[in-house]
């Protein structure tokens, strides 16, 4: 057994699991989260993670005002295929138990050669580079997998993720359709 299966042991046999997307990562703070691809086993987690995000927080990741996620939307956030759904987690182990402190996620879309992402970061965990770790990952994986751009709906008083895109050399321009919003993209 490797250490990546002992340390995921439902990762054998999961077919596609990207284990290259297993790591660990120190933040500016100097606390340390695990980061790797979700399970399907991270239900829970997933649950108890979007409901302890603030208001505002929630707002910011999903366009509206939800409180939780349906019991579909959890089964969609954790049964994925690893190549047109990737999606992240990171966890802290500073408590007794592992706490999910951010997802990242892209899925292809139709054209299969653009991507849209999407990120959230527990309110006590943003603004140490947590969010950008999570964005880099998924940039070079989504590059490493032949799409040519990832792209993502970002409210337009999102300061904090606009800064974070364009730090990045990502592009932000109006949304088409949405005043709202603006577009967030970065072609590889």
């Amino acid at each position: 057994m490797n250490k990546l299966t002992a340390i995921h042991p439902f990762t054998r046999g999961l077919r596609g699991y990207p284990y290259g997307l297993v790591d660990r990562v120190l933040l500016a703070d100097g606390r340390t989260v695990a980061v790797r691809p979700v399970l399907p086993t991270d239900m829970e987690a997933e649950r108890r993670f979007v409901a302890d995000l603030s208001p505002e927080s929630r707002r910011r990741r999903f366009h509206l005002g939800i409180a939780s996620l349906s019991d579909s939307m959890l089964e969609a956030f954790t049964h994925i295929d690893y190549r047109a759904h990737v999606a992240l987690i990171a966890a802290s182990n500073d408590g007794a138990l592992p706490l999910m402190v951010a997802d990242a996620r892209y899925v292809v879309l139709d054209d299969a050669t653009d991507a849209e992402f999407a990120i959230a970061v527990a309110d006590d965990w943003q603004g140490i580079g947590l969010g950008r770790e999570l964005l880099v990952r998924l940039g070079r994986h989504a590059q490493r997998s032949g799409l040519r751009r990832l792209c993502g709906d970002v409210l337009r008083g999102n300061a904090a993720m606009i800064g974070l895109v364009e730090s990045l050399g990502g592009r932000v321009r109006s949304h088409p359709e949405d005043m709202l919003l603006v577009r967030a993209a970065f072609e590889f």
